[in-house]
Parts: structure tokens; C-alpha cells; sequence
């Protein structure tokens, strides 16, 4: 299932740390490199928030800002609050980890037979990410749901991989429905989000929602409202909630306690998940797990109907950064990294930069990518001071490439972020790591590849004369 300023600080920052314009300018910066409408962040250093800010506009049509109080969708992160009931449940005896879901689920396949709740919450019950043949636009009923995800094939033996899948926290969200005799989304608010102080809820578009953000999409560079959705679509438990960036602090807050979920369930939900043919997957109860530079971390993404999310906790530094964005194919983890080494030097992202000018004269590089067939590359040969170019025949439709040296260490040239359209032409500014470039070919021709790094690198494509 992805103008300009509202501040508001809840205290004092963390002593020393972050000087407020500086990591305000920070956030704008990244935003507008990204194209992000509106933005909320929320940071809880040791068990209270330090610091909430909203930045551009929740709705772009009516000119409102965003704030701390605008209310986004979850897109996945809402899975760690699946994971968290379903422990509930296994806690009260209801549910049992290592129980097969047909225990649960009589009418389920047998191919099923070896899934248990433990494959769904860990991503390793072999199920696919998402039901091909589901029209979004349709409505349908929970058992519904659950009948149509019982007929997507599997796709490797339980436990044997881990692979990503929506379909598994969908049956989490029926499972819990069913044991409990309520709909999961009332569990969710009777049992963690009013314990916890949240206002955090299942979507319903319908209702009226103050603060409400609209979602958007970029499609070729224009600013579109995010597509409907049926409005069943919107209740499933792989992530479909409303929540505000302070609603997911006083979460970590929570957290930080033993209500309402135990330390024996936390500790659960953040040890990797084994695989059966020995190894592990950096994966809990809904929770990326690992370690960046020594620094215990807990984190998730998600991305859904024009919004994309991202929560990271380092447990041992007892601090958690919050970033909510109102546009799809954003990257909300890069800006939760960007501020979590404001806070922990240490956490700070490698900042990648340009190789020197001279690395092009000595060093050789190629244009790669799919120039009729992944795998091809052609070295860009010297033209002139800080000039090199390489002479392609491609074939007619979409081409993605790079610039790279051999080993991709000296050199890594791509595209800025959510730049990737390439003209013939048009000066186009690289970045180093950037992402794929795509050209658009009418029809078969040679095309001449020109990159001068003079200056800031820049490339030109034209056809051959």
C-alpha cells in the first residue's frame, strides 16, 4: 500500500544540539529538492518531545499550512501498530505465534498449512506483496479480502525468505478482527492509541477530519491530487491510518514504558527474524531492525496515496525522529536521517560528493544502463578541457543509464531527486549517487553523450549529426 512555515516547539532543545533556524533551513532545504508540499517532524530525545514543526502547506488547493497537529496518512508504518495488537492478543491468549493461521482461518488453502503468525509479522510466509488481480476502486468486505488473498499463489516455502508483503498484514488485521469479535481498527484505538494519548484512526474520507492533509503525486513535474481509492481499501492493516507527527511521538514515548505493550513483547518485536535455512533478515513484528555506526535502531517507511511517512528509533540513545509528507515517492527516511545527526553527530548521513575534475582525465568511466540491453557500456572518451562524450545507436522507447567508473567508487554520476527525465538537448545537472537517468528515443538513431565537468557536472544528449 509514499508557503511556508508553522513552527511549534514543545520545551527546550536537547542542550547544545540544534540551533532551531539552522535545523528548520535543514528540512526546507531537503524539501525543496524533493518537491514536497507539506511536512510535519516530531523529535523525542530521552522520553519527551524536544522538538515539533510543520513546514509548507497541508493543502496546496486552499493554501493551508502544515503543522505538528496535520493529520497524514501512515502508509506502512502503520504495520508496527498491526504487530503490536496482534502481541496484545497473543498476550491474552487468543493468538499464538508459532499457531498455523488455518487454526484461525478454517477455509484456509493448504497450501497454507505451514504459514503461522509468526511467517506474517516477519514478512516470511512466502505470501506476494500485493493481490494482482484487486481493483482498488472496489469495495469489498472483510471475508472478502481474506478469500481473495487465499487464492494468490505462494511464492517461496514458508520461513525460507523473507520478501516484503501487504497481503500478510491484511490476514493480521482479519486475524484480529476474528479472535477478538471486533474490528481491528476499534481494537487499535481501545488498546494503544488512547493509552498512549494518540488520535491516531483507521482513514475514512468520508467523515470530517480537522486538520486533514491532502496527498499528492508528481507526474512530470506537475503537482497532482492523489488517485481514489475505494473506501474498503482504506481500512486494511498493512496500513491505513490517520495520524498527526505527534501522535507517532507520544508513541515513542510509549515505548519507552510498559504500557501498553510489555518489555517481553518489545523485545520480541525488535529481535531479527530467523530463516529456516539458517541466516536472519533485519526484520521484527513490524519493525526494520539494525545497527548504523554502533547505534541500536528500530524504523519504518511507508507510502500510500500521495503520502509517505518514516519513524526511526535509536532505543539505546532514546531518541526517535518523526518526518510525515504529503507527496508520493518521496523520501522521508533521508530527512529523519538528516536530523537525527543534528542531534548524534554520529547518525549523521555520508555525505557524498563530486570527485575531483582530474578523476575524469585519469580515471576511465562509462555510460551504462539499459542502451539496448543491460549490461552494454561505452567509455566516454576526452573532447576537450573538462569534456568527454560517447557516440551511442539505441533503439526507439525509454533508455536508463549512469555515469560510473568501473568499481563505481571514483565516479557515480546520476540524476537529482525525482529528475530522471533526460531531453535531447538540455543541459542536465548530475549529482554524485544520484538515481538512473531515463531518454526517451522516437526512433532508432545515434545519439551523442556529452559531459562536461568544468564546471558543476553537466550533460548534454543530442542526435547525431
Amino acid at each position: 500500500m509514499v508557503r511556508w512555515q508553522a513552527v511549534a516547539v514543545i520545551g527546550m532543545l536537547w542542550t547544545g544540539a540544534v540551533r532551531a533556524d539552522a535545523l528548520d533551513q535543514l528540512v526546507k532545504a531537503e524539501m525543496a529538492r524533493q518537491h514536497i508540499p507539506g511536512l510535519s517532524i516530531a523529535v523525542v530525545r530521552e522520553g519527551r518531545i524536544v522538538k515539533e514543526a510543520g513546514y509548507g502547506l497541508a493543502n496546496v488547493e486552499h493554501q493551508v499550512a502544515a503543522t505538528p497537529q496535520t493529520i497524514f496518512q501512515s502508509g506502512s508504518v502503520g504495520k508496527q501498530f498491526t504487530a503490536a495488537l496482534v502481541m496484545l492478543l497473543v498476550q491474552d491468549g487468543k493468538l499464538a505465534l508459532d499457531a498455523p493461521v488455518a487454526s484461525y482461518l478454517p477455509d484456509a488453502p493448504p497450501a497454507w498449512s505451514g504459514i503461522t503468525v509468526r511467517h506474517l509479522l516477519t514478512h516470511t510466509a512466502g505470501l506476494a506483496e500485493e493481490d494482482p488481480s484487486q481493483d482498488m476502486r472496489k469495495d469489498f468486505t472483510e471475508d472478502e479480502l481474506w478469500r481473495a488473498i487465499a487464492k494468490v499463489p505462494l511464492q517461496s516455502q514458508p520461513g525460507e525468505k523473507w520478501a516484503y508483503s501487504n497481503l500478510g498484514y491484511q490476514v493480521l488485521g482479519v486475524l484480529c478482527s476474528r479472535v477478538a469479535g471486533k474490528f481491528y481498527g476499534d481494537q487499535l484505538r481501545e488498546r494503544i492509541f488512547v493509552p498512549a494519548g494518540m488520535q491516531a484512526r483507521i482513514i475514512s474520507e468520508r467523515d470530517i477530519v480537522p486538520h486533514r492533509a491532502a496527498g499528492y503525486d508528481r507526474v512530470n513535474g506537475v503537482l497532482r491530487n492523489q488517485e481514489w481509492v475505494s473506501p474498503s481499501a482504506n481500512t486494511t492493516a498493512d496500513g491505513s491510518l490517520y495520524l498527526t507527527a505527534r501522535d507517532l511521538a507520544r508513541w515513542s514515548i510509549a515505548l519507552e514504558g510498559d504500557k501498553p505493550l510489555s518489555a517481553a513483547i518489545k523485545q520480541a518485536s525488535w529481535t531479527p527474524v530467523r530463516l529456516s535455512g539458517g541466516g536472519a533478515a533485519p526484520y521484527g513484528f513490524g519493525w526494520m531492525v539494525g545497527d548504523y555506526k554502533g547505534h541500536r535502531f528500530v524504523q519504518h517507511s511507508g507510502a500510500w496515496q500521495g503520502f509517505t511517512s518514516h519513524i526511526s528509533r535509536y532505543v539505546d540513545d532514546r531518541l526517535a525522529v518523526i518526518v510525515l509528507a504529503n507527496r508520493s515517492q518521496a523520501d522521508p527516511a533521508h530527512i529523519a536521517d538528516l536530523i537525527a545527526g543534528r542531534y548524534i553527530p554520529a547518525l549523521a548521513p555520508v555525505q557524498h560528493r563530486l570527485p575531483p575534475a582530474a578523476a575524469f582525465a585519469s580515471v576511465p568511466f562509462y555510460l551504462r544502463g539499459s542502451m539496448n540491453g543491460w549490461g552494454l557500456e561505452h567509455r566516454l572518451q576526452a573532447r576537450g578541457p573538462g569534456v568527454f562524450e560517447a557516440r551511442v545507436e539505441l533503439d526507439a522507447g525509454q533508455h536508463s543509464f549512469k555515469i560510473g567508473s568501473e568499481d563505481w567508487n571514483d565516479i557515480d554520476l546520476g540524476a537529482r531527486f525525482d529528475e530522471a527525465a533526460t531531453h535531447a538537448e538540455e543541459a542536465k545537472p548530475l549529482e554524485a549517487k544520484g538515481g538512473n537517468l531515463t531518454l526517451e528515443v522516437p526512433h532508432r538513431a545515434t545519439y551523442v553523450f556529452r559531459l562536461n565537468v568544468s564546471g558543476a557536472p553537466r550533460l548534454v544528449v543530442s542526435p547525431a549529426i
